[in-house]
């Protein structure tokens, strides 16, 4: 079954990650079906690209995110299916497989710009258009032998993956009127779900859990997670501050009176 790898690395249990439902495959019609992008905070941080396609979403991880520069050849890591109802997913997984922060960034929907999907995954070249809150336009996902980079190689050697076994892609904007050189990952950071940013989706959870099992602890992506939860618990301490039964108790001590010196 398609959600086979997905189930296998999540622990339902502790996860709030969907299992998803097993729907028949059937041969995807040229029109158009639901995409999303979801930001996503773990060992390190990258965008998580999805595609509806035969019942469960195709997935590529995109460490620098999507650009809409045509120069610019972004990274897509072909990952496991995820089931359909993961494209409505925005939250904290506390631990196990893919812990961390995830943020719906986009969605919308997609249109194959070719008769046959299955063909062109095969293939190595699907092309297709986005109509999303943030990216849209015309687009192609093009499968490659590897990487160009040797510290690219010796990464994923370093996690136990190969470069060279067809999961390595580059997702390309083409040129047309939503092209250019915007950096629209640094242009809208917030989600397009609650247009919220990290620190408010995990001031929703429990912080305590990032103090004693946080996914990763080192370099740029260990200190962004602590001023995320630096943040994070700052926001819940003010919220918690402003619960009208902690403004009422205040209101009652302030109207004590306090007994006169000497007495």
């Amino acid at each position: 079954m398609a959600l086979e790898e997905y189930r296998r690395k999540r622990d339902f249990t502790k996860s709030p990650e969907p299992k998803g439902k097993d729907l028949p495959a059937r041969k995807a019609p040229r029109k158009a079906l639901f995409f999303c992008v979801q930001k996503h905070l773990a060992s390190h941080l990258h965008y998580d690209f999805r595609i509806e396609h035969n019942g469960t979403l195709l997935s590529w991880a995109v460490p620098k995110g999507p650009s809409l520069d045509p120069k610019t050849k972004r990274l897509a890591m072909h990952v496991e299916d995820h089931p359909i109802e993961y494209g409505t997913f925005e939250g904290v997984i506390p631990s196990g497989y893919g812990a961390g922060l995830v943020m719906l960034w986009d969605r919308g929907t997609w249109t194959p710009e070719v008769d046959d999907v299955d063909k062109a995954l095969a293939k190595g070249d699907l092309k297709f258009t986005l109509e999303g809150f943030k990216l849209k336009g015309s687009w192609v996902l093009v499968r490659t032998r590897g990487y160009s980079r040797s510290r690219d190689r010796d990464r994923d050697a370093a996690r136990g993956e190969s470069s060279g076994d067809g999961r390595s892609w580059l997702l390309i904007k083409h040129r047309d009127d939503w092209a250019g050189d915007l950096d629209i990952t640094q242009f809208a950071p917030l989600s397009v779900k609650s247009e919220r940013d990290f620190p408010e989706i995990l001031a929703d959870d429990n912080p305590d859990i990032w103090r004693s099992n946080r996914p990763v602890e080192g370099g740029a992506t260990g200190a962004m997670l602590r001023s995320i939860i630096e943040e994070a618990a700052k926001l819940k301490a003010a919220r918690i501050q402003d619960l009208p039964g902690r403004r009422q108790k205040s209101k009652v001590r302030s109207k004590g009176k306090r007994p006169k010196a000497g007495k």
